[in-house]
């Protein structure tokens, strides 16, 4: 019996050879990923919608015209939650994400940001009796929210938003005012044209004091007519590099009136006479951005696994060149070019994948802590996710871009389904908090660990290693060593130093007279790859730790292929920290680069069983070249085919224009 579950009649005989040479289950594998009750609900899921054509697009989405799209997302997304009931659990989070992935790919869901970021907002904002009026009627879609906090002049920096929330004591009400052009909403998803109701974040305003940021519940259309409120302007910020079926839109208050009980009153409080309770913790009220980050890290390994999926499977399938001359033409996959571009992406997204489920677990149960009141570990969460962010959105969407070219000219069209992945993945490096910013942000913690470390207090267990100055020298490939521990110890050096050096300029500078900004501002590149230097290799002690609790020996043996490749590949990659600092000579990274192409070879014929055990359907997929069957060529020509601009031999414009300068050229013969 084969052992990748995969292999079907019909199937391109190029993919399955490939599938024949698996040495691990596929299915196990999957049960791996996704846990085993998860995996067979995703399988029953997949096959569910495809007998359900009123979620399919009756053709191509990307031929569509923008309001197509629009419309017909919209019009999905009433099938999708009249349907739900009948073959998911709607109150399971990973379902109805599952569903909504099958059906409308990447290009977005009219209630994403309802779901993601408006209902976790209320959720973990708004106190019990606000709860009890907001919560019920959202989950059940008695209105439509999003999440308005960006503003056309400011974004990651929360405390120059210019909307204000002014407190009136004589009628208990907040104003709520868009003094400026810039201070106008900007690219809030679902915002434009799809929610009637937002959480928006504004300066709160008592006695002409400003108290920061606050949130608060505003109905922005008319429940029956879907017109904007008075004193509201509201609408669609226009096409986008990508994630066009969305609506992002624009906002302005003009002097809005909302209730006192309109402000979540969870953390912060405003009494009616207008007196003013802050929060325990001044992070409390970044929950729904904080739930994000959190969720983010598994989007966008998703993405990354998909882009890898579409590029392996594409790679067994074209041949180019010779490697033994009068041996014939070759797989792409067999050059250790492809190799090395594609196994190392899927290396990322799978380490990315377990991590974000490990996260997934600390950021719960940070948030139950929360609740009951101990904020202790909200920093370290708020650290480890802007780091985590920016490091992983950023190394997606490089390794996305691989796949996209490891395919050649076709990854370059839409029919790859490549650069929909990469379009909608890149804008992680910007939403939710800009990567430069973020990882400044992660870097004052780091810096704050070496001041406490020098102050002789304890760290936390994230930061601990920073005290371990015994590991000095690099052990690879010595007798008794282990090639995970031993990379790992390399990665730990290089974050270490990286820190405690860039810290220590950051004191000189200091002494040299520059203000503590100025001081910081010149230090800036350093401190971010400080910042990633630590987050990569807490990535790397996580994604070891997680693989090596599987207990199936030949699953655990398949994903430690994939650590190793991954912790050589993170290695050679910083190895200029090793050279610089005198840890590693360049004899020992050149065996560390020697051991990764091994592993190039060792994987390779597992490559089509790894991505196929990720199990993207082809509904969620829309890739020709990554179609599981591998009959590429036939539905190219047939997707290429089905071009509205091929649904007439001569256009209009041909006729009305080029035609007549044609025959014009001509008779001035």
């Amino acid at each position: 019996m084969a052992l990748n579950h995969q292999i079907r009649e019909g199937d391109n005989p190029l993919i399955t050879e490939e599938r024949e040479k698996a040495t691990f289950s596929t299915e196990a594998l999957a049960d791996e990923l996704y846990g085993p009750t998860f995996a067979k609900r995703r399988r029953e899921l997949s096959a569910a919608v495809l007998k359900m054509p009123e979620l399919l697009d009756p053709y191509p989405h990307v031929f569509m015209d923008r309001p197509t799209k629009v419309a017909n997302s919209m019009r999905k997304t009433v099938a999708v939650m009249e349907g739900a009931s009948e073959i998911a659990d709607i109150t399971n989070r990973d379902e109805m994400g599952h569903l909504v992935c099958e059906a409308f790919g990447d290009d977005g869901f009219p209630l994403s940001i309802h779901f993601v970021m408006f209902l976790p907002a209320i959720q973990g904002q708004a106190d019990d009796e606000q709860a009890e009026e907001w919560v019920h009627k959202a989950i059940q879609l008695q209105f439509i929210g999003t999440y308005a906090q960006t503003e056309l002049g400011h974004g990651t920096n929360l405390r120059a938003l210019e909307t204000t929330a002014t407190y009136d004591k004589n009628t208990q009400e907040f104003v709520l005012n868009t003094p400026t052009v810039s201070a106008y909403k900007w690219w809030p998803g679902n915002l434009g044209k799809t929610a009637n109701v937002v959480v928006a974040n504004a300066q709160l305003y008592i006695d002409g004091k400003n108290y920061g940021p606050h949130n608060f519940f505003v109905r922005i259309r008319d429940e029956e007519t879907h017109q904007p409120m008075p004193g509201i302007t509201v609408g669609d910020i226009g096409p986008k590099f990508g994630l066009n079926t969305n609506d992002n839109g624009f906002l302005k208050f003009d002097h809005v009136r909302i209730p006192r009980r309109s402000m979540l009153m969870r953390h912060s409080k405003v009494s009616p006479e207008g007196t003013y309770s802050p929060p325990v913790h001044p992070k409390l009220s970044y929950g729904a951005m904080i739930f994000v980050r959190a969720t983010m890290i598994r989007m966008l390994a998703h993405s990354l696994l998909k882009a890898s999926t579409i590029a392996i499977r594409y790679s067994c399938i074209r041949k180019q060149g010779e490697i033994t001359r009068g041996a014939g033409e070759v797989k792409i996959l067999d050059y250790q070019t492809q190799q090395h571009r594609l196994f190392t992406a899927m290396a990322r997204g799978f380490a990315y994948w377990l991590v974000g489920q490990e996260i997934k677990q600390i950021y719960e149960r940070i948030a139950e802590d929360v609740k009951q009141g101990n904020v202790d570990q909200l920093a370290d969460l708020h650290a480890l996710l802007s780091g985590m962010k920016s490091v992983v959105s950023f190394d997606a969407g490089k390794g996305i871009e691989q796949c996209r070219m490891a395919c050649g000219g076709h990854g370059y069209s839409h029919a790859s389904g490549l650069p929909e992945i990469y379009a909608v993945e890149v804008a992680g490096c910007t939403y939710e908090g800009e990567n430069m910013v973020m990882l400044q942000q992660q870097a004052r913690y780091l810096v704050k660990g070496v001041q406490k470390l020098a102050k002789g207090e304890e760290l936390t267990s994230m930061l601990k290693y920073l005290g371990n100055n015994s590991n000095r020298r690099f052990r690879f490939a010595e007798a008794g060593s282990k090639i995970e521990d031993t990379l790992i110890q390399a990665m730990e050096y290089i974050a270490r130093t990286t820190i405690q050096r860039v810290s220590a300029r950051l004191d000189s500078l200091k002494e040299s007279g520059l203000s503590d900004e100025d001081a910081w501002n010149e230090n800036a590149v350093e401190l971010t790859r400080a910042s990633r230097t630590h987050t990569r290799l807490w990535i790397a002690v996580c994604f070891k730790d997680r693989v090596n609790r599987i207990q199936d020996p030949k699953i655990r043996a398949a994903l430690q292929d994939i650590l190793h490749l991954h912790l050589c590949y993170e290695v050679i990659d910083m190895s200029q920290y090793l050279l610089e600092g005198g840890y590693a000579t360049g004899a020992q990274i050149a065996q560390v680069k020697d051991v990764l192409y091994k592993l190039l070879a060792k994987i390779r014929p597992n490559a089509v069983s790894y991505v196929d055990a990720y199990e993207v359907s082809d509904t969620e997929l829309r890739s020709v070249l990554g179609r599981r069957d591998g009959n590429v060529y036939d539905n190219l020509l047939k997707w290429a085919q089905s071009n509205p601009l091929n649904n007439v031999e001569v256009l209009p414009a041909v006729e009305k224009h080029l035609m007549p300068m044609m025959k014009s050229a001509k008779s001035k013969l």
